[in-house]
C-alpha cells in the first residue's frame, strides 16, 4: 500500500504539453510542467511523504496563505534529512524552518522564456546549483510551477540537433548559391569584358574621327572662300545636304557618341567591380570607385524621381573582400531605391493636396573616417571607415525595425535568410564591422557601414 499523506496538500499535476515538435524559437511553456505547491506551515514529514510518492517530482513550490515564497527541491530536502540528527530536527518541523536553513539561489523564469536562453540562465549557476529545478511564473497570474532540469536539457539537445541540422542545411544552400553567383559572375565578367573591347574602339576612334571632321570642314570652308566660280552641281549638292546644319551639328553629333561611348565604359566597368570574385584574403580597394559603379549601375532605375547625393571624405585604401562589400552597397541602395518609388507612387495615387510631400526623394551616400574611443583603459582609440547610406523616406515602424534586429540573430537567418541579414553577416562576420541602422516615422532610414582601419 502507497503511504498516505495529508489530505490537505493537494497531488502534484503535470502539465503535459501536446507533442508538437520543438522549433529554435519553442518557449518553457512548450515543456512539461509540475503545479504543485505547499504551505509554509506543513512539516517536513507531509512533504516527505509526497516526494515518496511521487519519485519523479523535483521539487514543491513553497507559499504563505497561498502567496509565493520560495522553492524547495528534492535535493535540498534529502541533504536536509540525511544530515547527523537531520530527521529528529527536521522532520517535524515546519518546511518555514527547513527553507530558512537552505535559502538557495532560485532561478525564476517566465513561461515565454525561450528554452535556449533558459538554459544559458540555467548554466551561469554555480556547479552546485545546476540540477536545481526552475521556477517558471505563468504570464499575467501570480502562479508558479517546476521545471525539472532534465527536461529542460532534453529540449536544448533537440533544439541544438535542429540548429545545426538547419545550419548543415543552409550551408549546403549556400555553398550551391556561391558557385551559382561565381558562375554568374565569371559569365556577366567575361560578357563585360567583349562589351568592352568594342567600346574600347569606339572610345579610340572618336578622337581621330572629330580631327577629321574638323580638318574636312576646314577644307571645304578653304575652298569655298578661294574659288569665286563654284559648280553649279556643287551648290545643289550642298543645299541637298544642307551643309550649314550639317557643319554645326557634326560637332554636337560626335560629342553625344562621346558621351554615351564614356557612359557605356563606365557601366562595363561597373559590371566588373560588381562581378569582381574575392581572392581568399582581403586585398585594399578604393571604396569611392566601387560605391560610384554601384550608384551607376542602379541609376537605370531611379527614372529621374530620385536624387543621390554623395558626400565623400577622404578615405584611405580599405583593405576588405569587395566582391561582398558591393553586395551589401546594392541591397542597402536597392532597398532605398525600392521605399522610396513606392512612396512616390502612393503619393500619386494620393488625391488630397495636402498630403503630398514637397520634398523630392533622396539618397545620401557619406564616407568619412571616424575615431571611436577605447573601452579599455590605456588603448588608442580605434579608427573605422564609415559609410552612411541614408534616405528621407517615410522610415520604419519599430516593430518591423525590431524584425530586421531579429533577423541578425543565428535562428532568425536559419529560418530565412533576408538581404540586410546576409549584409549583417558579411559586415560583421567577414570583415570584423559593424552594421548599425535607425529610422524615424516620415523622416527617413539611415544604415551605417563601420569597418575597421588597420
Amino acid at each position: 500500500m502507497p503511504q498516505q499523506f495529508s489530505s490537505q496538500i493537494s497531488p502534484p499535476l503535470l502539465i503535459e504539453r501536446s507533442n508538437s515538435d520543438l522549433s529554435l524559437d519553442s518557449k518553457l511553456l512548450e515543456l512539461p510542467l509540475y503545479e504543485f505547491s505547499v504551505e509554509i506551515s506543513f512539516t517536513g514529514k507531509e512533504l516527505g511523504q509526497v516526494f515518496e510518492k511521487y519519485p519523479l517530482l523535483p521539487g514543491a513550490i513553497l507559499v504563505d496563505k497561498g502567496k509565493y515564497v520560495g522553492m524547495l527541491s528534492r535535493r535540498q530536502f534529502l541533504e536536509f534529512l540525511i544530515r547527523p540528527f537531520g530527521q529528529d530536527l527536521f522532520f517535524h518541523q515546519p518546511l518555514s524552518i527547513i527553507y530558512s536553513y537552505g535559502r538557495t539561489p532560485i532561478l525564476k523564469l517566465e513561461e515565454t522564456t525561450p528554452i535556449l536562453h533558459a538554459m544559458q540562465f540555467s548554466l551561469r549557476r554555480s556547479p552546485e546549483f545546476l540540477s536545481e529545478p526552475i521556477v517558471v511564473k505563468i504570464t499575467g497570474k501570480e502562479k508558479y510551477r517546476l521545471l525539472d532540469i532534465q527536461e529542460l536539457n532534453i529540449a536544448s539537445w533537440q533544439i541544438r540537433g535542429i540548429e545545426t541540422q538547419v545550419r548543415y542545411e543552409r550551408s549546403q544552400a549556400q555553398i550551391i548559391q556561391n558557385d551559382k553567383m561565381a558562375s554568374l559572375g565569371r559569365l556577366v565578367d567575361g560578357v563585360a569584358h567583349e562589351l568592352l573591347d568594342p567600346v574600347n574602339f569606339i572610345w579610340g576612334n572618336l578622337t581621330h574621327v572629330s580631327n577629321y571632321s574638323k580638318d574636312l570642314i576646314k577644307l571645304i570652308e578653304i575652298y569655298d572662300n578661294s574659288t569665286s566660280n563654284i559648280p553649279q552641281e556643287v551648290l545643289y549638292l550642298k543645299q541637298d545636304i544642307e551643309f550649314d546644319f550639317l557643319e554645326s551639328d557634326l560637332s554636337q553629333a560626335i560629342t553625344s557618341i562621346r558621351a554615351g561611348a564614356d557612359r557605356l565604359k563606365k557601366l562595363v566597368s561597373g559590371l566588373q567591380n560588381f562581378c569582381h570574385i574575392d581572392a581568399i584574403y582581403p586585398k585594399p580597394v578604393d571604396l569611392h570607385a566601387h560605391l560610384d559603379s554601384i550608384i551607376l549601375l542602379i541609376s537605370s532605375r531611379l527614372k529621374g524621381e530620385i536624387d543621390i547625393v554623395k558626400d565623400f571624405g577622404h578615405l584611405p585604401p580599405v583593405s576588405c573582400f569587395i566582391g561582398q562589400l558591393n553586395q551589401v552597397f546594392m541591397n542597402i541602395l536597392s532597398r532605398a531605391v525600392d521605399i522610396l518609388l513606392d512612396e512616390a507612387v502612393r503619393q500619386n495615387f494620393d488625391v488630397e493636396p495636402e498630403n503630398h510631400s514637397a520634398k523630392k526623394p533622396t539618397i545620401q551616400v557619406t564616407t568619412e573616417v571616424i575615431s571611436q574611443e577605447s573601452n579599455i583603459s590605456g588603448t588608442p582609440d580605434s579608427r573605422w571607415v564609415s559609410i552612411g547610406i541614408m534616405d528621407n523616406g517615410p522610415g520604419m515602424s519599430v516593430e518591423f525595425q525590431q524584425q530586421i534586429k531579429e533577423s541578425f540573430t543565428i535562428g532568425k537567418r536559419a529560418d530565412k535568410e533576408t538581404s540586410l541579414a546576409v549584409s549583417y553577416r558579411i559586415i560583421t562576420a567577414r570583415h570584423g564591422g559593424k552594421l548599425n541602422f535607425s529610422s524615424q516615422p516620415e523622416k527617413g532610414t539611415q544604415f551605417e557601414i563601420l569597418l575597421p582601419l588597420i
